[in-house]
């Protein structure tokens, strides 16, 4: 096991901003995150994970306006319908801008987003100051990362860090639900 690197709020910005992986606690679980702008990021954290990029990836965001470069424009009953939810555990898909690659919405016509209502992520999108990946901490099918020593054992120095933080208080992943039927594809 290597020696677990806690790091800061701004730590952890810069880990994103030269294109590394990061650790962090989210409402259930530990979260890989990285830059959604950045390929060569979300191609390493797709490896770890033994993940397919056609399964597409959830961003997270302190504010609604953090998603607009990758979202398309939806009516206002439906933004009012997923804004009510939010901040909150809850992850929504929405109809993709066209400029949104492949190998970070996957072979979808929407992309995962969820404004966070825990405090860490919340503080880290806000200093980052946009959306980041957030997908669980856990390799192939392991159980995803519940501490930062758990992440730790996963991954180890093949990321940046982990940022300190405690879990918030949900028991399970975010739920997801689709926009334009309502549908829940997951229960949180």
């Amino acid at each position: 096991m290597s020696a677990q690197k806690l790091l800061t709020i701004s730590q952890a910005v810069q880990c994103l901003r030269h294109g590394e992986l990061i650790a962090y606690p989210t409402e259930a679980v530990f979260g890989l995150g990285c830059d959604p702008a950045n390929e060569k990021a979300i191609r390493t954290l797709l490896a770890l994970k033994d993940r397919s990029a056609d399964a597409g990836l959830i961003l997270i965001a302190d504010e609604f306006e953090q998603f607009e470069p990758f979202i398309k424009p939806v009516e206002s009953a439906l933004k009012d319908l997923a804004m009510a939810s939010w901040p909150g555990p809850v992850t929504w898909l929405f109809p993709r801008r066209s400029t949104v690659p492949d190998w970070l919405a996957g072979k979808h016509a929407t992309i995962a987003i969820r404004v966070t209502d825990h405090p860490v992520c919340r503080a880290l999108c806000a200093a980052f100051g946009g959306a980041i990946v957030s997908t669980s901490a856990n390799p192939g099918q392991q159980p995803p990362a519940g501490s930062a020593a758990a992440v730790d054992a996963y991954f180890g120095p093949a990321l940046c860090g982990t940022v300190a933080g405690d879990l918030g208080k949900e028991n399970r992943p975010s739920e997801i639900r689709d926009l334009a039927t309502g549908r829940v594809l997951r229960k949180g």
